[in-house]
C-alpha cells in the first residue's frame, strides 16, 4: 500500500523553526513582545480596531460572553453542528447553551431557526462559520439589532474569510479565531478574539491573565514593577511568544494557504462530481470560502455500506478522514441535561448521517488530491446499489 495520507499536516519551514529558536534563545518565553507583533500583524490583516491573542478559540468564545457579563438565567443559541467547545462556553458560565438547526446549502446556522428560539433570556447568538464559509451574517446581524442581542462569532474555520466584501473578524461584537494544529494557519495551540468595541477589548484583555491589571507581564522586565491588582478574578488563557513566533510566519503564508486549499477543492469538485452517491459542498456567491474543510456526504440509500463502512474502506486504501461534527444534541451530556431530541434538528440530522471531511491542507499537493478521489471514488463503485 502507498504511504498513508493523513486528515490533516501543518505547513511549516525554517522560517518558524527559526523565530521559535529566537525566542528560546530570548529568554522570554510566555506572554511578551512577539504577541504583541502577532496581534498587531493580524489586527491588521482583518481591519478591527482591537485583537487579544489568547490560548485557543475556546478561551476567546468564554472570554467574549465573560466580558458581556453572560452567565446564570441566560440563553446563548448557537448551532448543534459544531464542536461542543462552542456550547460548553455558555455552560462554564452558568448560562444555557440554546442549540438551532442548519441550513442544508452550507451546513451553517439557520437565521430562521434562531428567530423561533429566542425567548425573553436570550442574550446572544454565536453563528458558527463551517468549514470556512461565512454565515448569513446580515440576517442575523439584523435579527440580533432587533431583538438586542449579541453576535459572538466563531471563526475556528475561518481565517481569512469573508462575507459580501468585509472580513469575517468585525462583523459581529467579537470573532474568535483558532490556531490549532489542524487549522488554516497554526501555533499549535492559539487563538485570536477580534473586536471593534474598544471596552470589550479592554475587559477582554483583563480576563485573559488572571484579571491582573494591565501589562502585568510587564512587572518581569526592565520597564516593570512589581506591584499590581487583580481587577476582576480572571482566567489564565494568555497567548505564549513561542506560539506567536509560529503564527508570524503563518501570517505571511495565510493567502496562498488558502488558495491552494481552494484550488484543492476545485479539484476535488473535477474529481467526484459525476459520482450521485455522494453530495459535495456548495459555496455561496456572496462569501470567500477559505475551505477549512472539504465535507461531503454519503448518500445511504444509495451504497450498500454506511458512513462508517465508507471511512473503514477509506482507511483501508491509505486515506485518512474526519467527521465535523457529531452534532452537539447528540452528546449524552447534552441530550441528558436540556432534553433534545434528533427531531428538534432534521436538517442537522439529514446532514450529519452520511457526513465525511476529505483530506484538503497545503502539503496534500494535487497528487494528494487525486489519491483520495481516486479511493473515494474506488469504494462507491465497489458498493453501488
Amino acid at each position: 500500500m502507498e504511504d498513508f495520507i493523513p486528515y490533516c499536516l501543518p505547513t511549516l519551514d525554517e522560517s518558524e523553526i527559526d523565530e521559535v529558536v529566537d525566542t528560546l534563545r530570548s529568554g522570554w518565553l510566555t506572554t511578551g513582545p512577539k504577541v504583541t507583533r502577532f496581534e498587531e500583524t493580524f489586527r491588521n490583516y482583518v481591519g478591527t480596531e482591537h485583537a487579544a491573542a489568547v490560548n485557543s478559540c475556546t478561551a476567546g468564545l468564554h472570554l467574549s460572553l465573560a466580558a458581556l457579563d453572560i452567565g446564570p438565567g441566560d440563553e446563548v443559541i448557537t448551532t448543534t453542528l459544531t464542536f461542543c467547545a462552542t456550547a460548553n462556553v455558555a455552560v462554564h458560565l452558568g448560562a444555557t447553551p440554546v442549540l438551532a438547526d442548519i441550513c442544508l446549502d452550507d451546513y451553517n446556522l439557520d437565521p430562521a431557526d434562531v428567530e423561533r428560539r429566542i425567548t425573553p433570556k436570550t442574550r446572544a447568538i454565536m453563528p458558527v462559520h463551517y468549514a470556512g464559509q461565512p454565515c448569513r451574517m446580515d440576517e442575523l446581524m439584523e435579527i440580533a439589532e432587533r431583538h438586542n442581542l449579541a453576535v459572538i462569532e466563531d471563526a475556528a474555520h475561518a481565517v481569512g474569510a469573508e462575507y459580501k466584501g468585509k472580513s469575517i473578524g468585525g462583523i459581529g461584537h467579537t470573532t474568535s479565531f483558532s490556531f490549532y494544529a489542524t487549522k488554516n494557519m497554526t501555533t499549535g495551540e492559539g487563538g485570536m478574539v477580534t473586536t471593534n468595541d474598544a471596552e470589550l477589548a479592554n475587559k477582554i484583555r483583563l480576563l485573559t491573565l488572571h484579571g491582573m491589571s494591565h501589562d502585568a507581564w510587564d512587572r518581569y522586565t526592565d520597564k516593570g514593577s512589581w506591584y499590581y491588582e487583580v481587577l476582576a478574578p480572571g482566567y489564565k488563557y494568555n497567548m505564549m511568544d513561542i506560539q506567536a513566533a509560529l503564527g508570524i510566519h503563518q501570517m505571511e503564508k495565510l493567502e496562498s494557504f488558502i488558495e491552494e486549499r481552494k484550488h484543492q477543492a476545485e479539484l476535488y469538485q473535477r474529481y467526484l462530481g459525476d459520482l450521485e452517491e455522494i453530495i459535495l459542498p456548495a459555496t455561496r456567491p456572496d462569501v470567500r470560502h477559505v475551505w477549512h474543510l472539504y465535507p461531503i456526504r454519503v448518500v445511504a440509500d444509495r451504497l450498500e455500506i454506511d458512513r462508517s463502512e465508507f471511512i473503514e474502506a477509506l482507511r483501508e486504501r491509505g486515506i485518512g478522514t474526519s467527521v465535523h461534527f457529531i452534532p452537539v444534541h447528540k452528546h449524552p451530556w447534552y441530550r441528558e441535561h436540556y432534553g433534545y431530541q434528533p427531531t428538534d434538528f432534521p436538517n442537522a440530522e439529514a446532514v450529519y448521517e452520511g457526513l465525511i471531511s476529505l483530506p484538503l491542507y497545503p502539503r496534500l499537493g494535487e497528487d494528494g488530491v487525486g489519491r483520495v478521489a481516486e479511493a473515494v471514488r474506488d469504494v462507491v463503485r465497489r458498493n453501488r446499489r
